[in-house]
C-alpha cells in the first residue's frame, strides 16, 4: 500500500504519460512529413506512359497513377492520367483491370506540357513549320522544332516586357496628371509636357502592339499534328508547347536532367494553367517577404513591451491586467485578427492615407485596399503576444544576483539591461521569435482579407521606382495550397501541386527556423552565465 502511494506521489504515471504524448506527437509529425515528402518529391519525375489495349477493341494511353479495388464490384481497377483534356474533357479515367487485354510501353509516345488544357499524350504525325528552317536530318524532330522556335518566343516575351514597362509609365503619368487636375494645375507647362509624353508613349505602345501581333502570327503558324491512342488527330501550335519528352525511351541521365529543369521552373517561373502547373516564384517571394516584414514590425515591438513589463513596470493591478490580456491575445483565432486588420489597417489607416496623400485617385483606393503592408501588420499583431511572453520569461529566468552584482559595480539599470540582461536573455527571446515566425508562415485566414490574391500581376519589390511597393497585393504559399486544393475546378489534377507546395512551405519554414535556432545556440554559448 505504501509502495503504491509512493508511486503515485512521485508522479511516475504522469512522467510516462508525458513521454507517451510526446512520442505520439513526434510520430504524427514525422508521419505527416513523410506523406508530404513521398507524394511531393516524385511529382516531377518523368513516369512511363502505358498503352492499354481494351477488350472492347479500343486503346487507352496515359500514366498509371494508382490502383485499388472497385468499391462496387470488388475487382481491381486502375486510374490512368490520360491528359488530352481538350479532346476528352477530363484528365483521369478509371478502368477495370479485367477489361485490359494487354499493356505496352511504346517508345515513340510523346508527352507534351502545354500552356493550357494540361498534358497531351500521343504520337507525332507531322510538323507544319513554314517559318522555320530545320536541318534535313531533323525535319521530323519535334524537339528540334521547339529549339528552333525558342528565339522567336524569346522575342515575343521581350516585346511583352517592353509593353509592360510602357503600361507602368502610362499609369505613373496618369497619376501625375490626376494630381495636377485635382490641384487645378492642368494648364501648367508641366501638365502640357506630361500630355505630350503620354501621346509619345501611346504611339510607342501602338507600335509595339502591332509588332507583337506580327511576331505572334509568325510563331503560331508553326504547328505539330499529333494523334492519340485511337487515331484522333490534334493540331497544336508549337508556341503553346512548354516542353516535350518521350519518357519510355529516356535514359536515367535524361530523366534526371528533366527533373532538374522542372525543379528550376518550380523555383523561378510563374504559375500557369490556373496555378496547377508551372512555377511558384511569386508565391515563394511573397511568403518570404511577408515573414520578413512581419518580423521587422513585430519583433522590436514585442521585445520592448516585454522588457518594460519585466524590468520597468511596477507590479500592480494594471500590469496584471496587461499580462492577462497578452496571454489571451495569443489564443484568439487568427481570422479575428484578419477582421481587425481589414477594419483598422485597410479601411481605417489606409483610407486616411488615401485621403491625405492620394485624393486624386479616389474613389479608387491606393492604400485603402488589401496589400502586403497591411497583411504584415496584421500578422505582426498576431505574433506580438508570443514575443512578449518569451521576452518576459527569458528575462525572468536570469538570477537576481546578476542584476544586483551589476548595480553594485556602479552600472546603471539601462547599462545592466543592454550589456548583461539582454545578451543573456537573447536565446529565450529568439525562441519566441522562432515560434512567432513559424506560426506566421502558415497563417492563411488573416491574409485572405488583407491582401493575398490567387495571381498577382506584379511583385511587391521590383526595378521600378520606388522599388518597394507596400500597397501591392501578393501571393502566398499557404493560400496557394488552399486555392488549388479546394478552389480548383480540377482538384484531382491539382493534387500533385498541392503536395509540392506543401513540401516547399515546410522546407522554407524549416530553413528559416533552423537558421534562427543556429543563431540562438551561438548566442547561448557566447552569453552563458559561466562566461559572464
Amino acid at each position: 500500500m505504501m509502495v503504491t502511494k509512493k508511486f503515485w506521489r512521485q508522479g511516475e504515471p504522469f512522467v510516462w504519460a508525458t513521454s507517451l504524448a510526446l512520442s505520439l506527437i513526434l510520430f504524427m509529425t514525422f508521419l505527416l512529413f513523410y506523406v508530404v515528402l513521398a507524394n511531393g518529391i516524385m511529382v516531377f519525375w518523368p513516369k512511363e506512359v502505358t498503352l492499354a489495349t481494351l477488350t472492347s477493341g479500343g486503346y487507352l494511353l496515359g500514366e498509371i497513377v494508382q490502383d485499388e479495388k472497385n468499391p462496387a464490384t470488388g475487382k481491381k481497377r486502375l486510374q490512368f492520367k490520360i491528359g488530352n483534356r481538350d479532346l476528352y474533357g477530363l484528365d483521369f479515367k478509371w478502368v477495370d483491370a479485367a477489361s485490359v487485354s494487354n499493356f505496352s510501353l511504346p517508345a515513340d509516345v510523346y508527352v507534351l506540357e502545354r500552356q493550357e488544357h494540361g498534358n497531351f499524350y500521343g504520337s507525332l504525325k507531322e510538323l507544319k513549320t513554314p517559318g522555320l528552317f530545320l536541318p534535313v536530318d531533323k525535319k521530323e524532330s519535334l524537339q528540334a522544332a521547339l529549339d528552333t522556335i525558342e528565339p522567336q518566343r524569346g522575342e515575343v516575351k521581350k516585346i511583352e516586357r517592353k509593353i509592360a514597362i510602357l503600361n507602368r509609365q502610362v499609369e505613373e503619368n496618369n497619376n501625375k496628371l490626376a494630381r495636377l487636375r485635382y490641384h487645378k494645375k492642368e494648364n501648367t507647362p508641366a501638365a502640357v509636357a506630361m500630355q505630350v509624353e503620354a501621346k509619345n508613349i501611346k504611339g510607342e505602345f501602338d507600335r509595339l502592339v502591332a509588332l507583337l501581333d506580327g511576331k505572334r502570327a509568325i510563331v503560331l503558324a508553326n504547328e505539330a499534328v499529333l494523334v492519340d491512342a485511337n487515331g484522333q488527330e490534334k493540331t497544336i501550335a508549337l508556341a503553346n508547347i512548354v516542353r516535350c519528352y518521350q519518357p519510355n525511351s529516356m535514359s536515367w541521365l535524361a530523366k534526371w536532367s528533366y527533373y532538374g529543369k522542372r525543379l528550376r521552373e518550380l523555383l523561378f517561373a510563374e504559375p500557369r494553367e490556373s496555378n496547377t502547373e508551372g512555377g511558384l516564384f511569386p508565391a515563394i517571394f511573397g511568403t518570404i517577404m511577408l515573414i520578413f516584414l512581419m518580423s521587422i514590425l513585430s519583433f522590436p515591438l514585442g521585445v520592448i513591451a516585454g522588457i518594460y513589463l519585466r524590468e520597468y513596470a511596477r507590479e500592480g493591478y494594471l500590469v496584471q491586467m496587461v499580462r492577462i490580456a497578452v496571454n489571451n491575445l495569443a489564443g484568439i483565432p487568427s481570422i479575428v485578427y484578419g477582421i481587425f486588420g481589414l477594419g483598422f489597417f485597410v479601411y481605417g489607416v489606409g483610407g486616411q492615407i488615401d485621403q491625405l496623400f492620394f485624393p486624386e485617385n479616389l474613389p479608387t483606393p491606393t492604400f485603402g485596399t488589401g496589400g502586403i503592408l497591411w497583411a504584415s501588420l496584421t500578422l505582426g499583431l498576431l505574433t506580438v503576444p508570443v514575443v512578449i511572453v518569451a521576452t518576459e520569461e527569458a528575462l525572468g529566468a536570469i538570477p537576481p544576483g546578476i542584476r544586483e552584482g551589476s548595480q553594485a559595480l556602479a552600472a546603471t539599470k539601462f547599462q545592466t539591461l543592454t550589456r548583461i540582461l539582454l545578451p543573456m536573455a537573447s536565446p529565450g527571446i529568439l525562441t519566441g521569435f522562432i515560434l512567432a515566425m513559424a506560426r506566421a508562415a502558415g497563417e492563411v485566414a488573416p491574409l485572405m482579407i488583407t491582401g493575398v490574391v490567387k495571381l498577382a500581376p506584379a511583385l511587391p519589390l521590383d526595378g521600378s521606382f520606388p522599388y518597394l511597393h507596400l500597397d501591392r497585393k501578393f501571393m502566398h504559399l499557404g493560400f496557394h495550397i488552399y486555392d488549388i486544393g479546394f478552389q480548383s475546378p480540377n482538384v484531382e489534377a491539382a493534387k500533385p501541386m498541392v503536395y509540392v507546395t506543401t513540401l516547399l512551405l515546410i522546407l522554407i519554414v524549416l530553413i528559416m527556423t533552423s537558421t534562427a535556432i543556429y543563431l540562438r545556440n551561438r548566442m547561448r554559448e557566447r552569453f552563458s552565465v559561466a562566461d559572464l
